[in-house]
């Protein structure tokens, strides 16, 4: 074969820790927020980039958002993608992680044949790590996440390593198949001027919710089951306790307050 298919999947996020939610909605406010590609879907462009680089192929980014993030695409673009496509429709907001990965699942059916879906492991604002093995349901397809290495790729088939606690394992699928990845896969390149200067010319393409063949009740928050009953920052309890005198002493202490709550 003359190299993969590959797409892979990109979020937009808030470049900030001060996360506000809308109390009408429950969802994220973005307005006047500065955005960056989610940290971890560097990592899966930078393996798409690579995977091309050793096998020929075209890496497409989908990213699903506002018209602001085609700024990310233009810069995936700059990394090396060969295509960005944006998913942008009012009838998308305030689209749950099963919903996203719907409509995700929809435009890659609508890309073509593909071969290998990447996606960073999770994203920083909802860091639910769902939406990614929620498009490989939606296609019938087999996902492996944390995926740390890629061993070895040819035509209908993937070995892996994928991290887990205390090591790794090694798992080989068929194609086509989605993976996750972590950080340690890898370190995302910088823009070239090259790339720069491509991604400026580059006309990203966007499909609304007319141009996919995606059923209403599925999309937007009507396809949302998932309900945000209360927000809240939880209380912070300064009930810590330093003990005093000599180590001796100080462990003597510990063990009595612990005897006394039944701890020991």
């Amino acid at each position: 074969m003359s190299g993969f298919n590959v797409v892979v999947c990109m979020k937009q996020v808030p470049d900030t820790t001060e996360v506000k939610i809308d109390p009408e909605t429950k969802t994220l406010v973005r307005e006047g927020v500065p955005s960056i590609i989610n940290p971890f879907d560097t990592y899966a462009i930078e393996e798409g980039i690579r995977i091309r680089e050793r096998h020929g192929g075209k890496v497409t980014i989908l990213s699903m958002g506002p018209p602001q993030v085609k700024d990310s695409l233009k810069e995936a673009v700059a990394m090396g993608a060969d295509d960005a496509v944006l998913i942008s429709d009012r009838a998308f907001a305030g689209s749950d992680t099963l919903a996203t990965s719907y409509t995700l699942a929809k435009a890659i059916e609508k890309l073509g044949s593909i071969d290998l879906i990447i996606c960073g492991k999770q994203a920083i604002d909802g860091d639910t790590a769902q939406v990614g093995p929620g498009v490989a349901e939606h296609l019938d397809i087999p996902h492996l996440t944390y995926v740390r290495k890629l061993s070895e790729l040819r035509a209908g088939y993937l070995r892996i390593e994928r991290m887990v606690e205390g090591g790794y394992e090694v798992i080989e699928t068929s194609l086509p198949c989605l993976i996750t990845v972590v950080k340690e896969i890898n370190e995302p390149r910088l823009p070239s001027m090259k790339g720069l200067m491509r991604a400026r010319r580059q006309e990203i393409p966007v499909w609304t919710s007319q141009d996919l063949d995606v059923d209403p009740q599925r999309i937007g928050l009507t396809g949302s089951p998932t309900e945000v009953v209360r927000v809240f920052t939880p209380e912070t309890r300064a009930t810590g306790e330093i003990l005093q005198g000599e180590l001796e002493q100080q462990v003597a202490a510990l063990v009595q307050r612990l005897l006394t709550a039944g701890v020991l």
